[in-house]
């Protein structure tokens, strides 16, 4: 899997927008484009919160079917915050995360 560029990050979060996992999961990932691109060189250039985030960006399909069950993304998406939330305690970053409503 190739990693996503903001451009990629960006269509994400506007295709996704108003699903209940996938919407708080690219806002999620948005949010932690934008904090890298604050606090370094920019998120084509620190591999750290890129890695982190390989579980959350694997989450977005290129093609959409909106076959896909709910509760396994929700739990998938669950699973892919966990290296994320360690990089944001390790970096003592500040971007938010996006849970899942219940």
């Amino acid at each position: 899997m190739l990693f996503m560029n903001e451009y990629e990050v960006e269509d994400a979060l506007r295709r996704f927008s108003g699903h209940p996992v996938l919407g708080p999961a690219s806002r999620t990932l948005a949010n932690l484009v934008d904090w890298t691109n604050r606090n370094s060189d920019g998120w084509a250039y620190w591999p750290k919160p890129c890695r982190a985030a390989k579980a959350l960006q694997e989450l977005f399909p290129r093609r959409w079917d909106d076959d896909t069950d709910e509760e396994y993304l929700a739990e998938q998406y669950r699973r892919a915050l966990r290296p994320i939330k360690a990089f944001r305690t390790r970096q003592a970053a500040d971007f938010v995360i996006v849970e899942v409503a219940s």
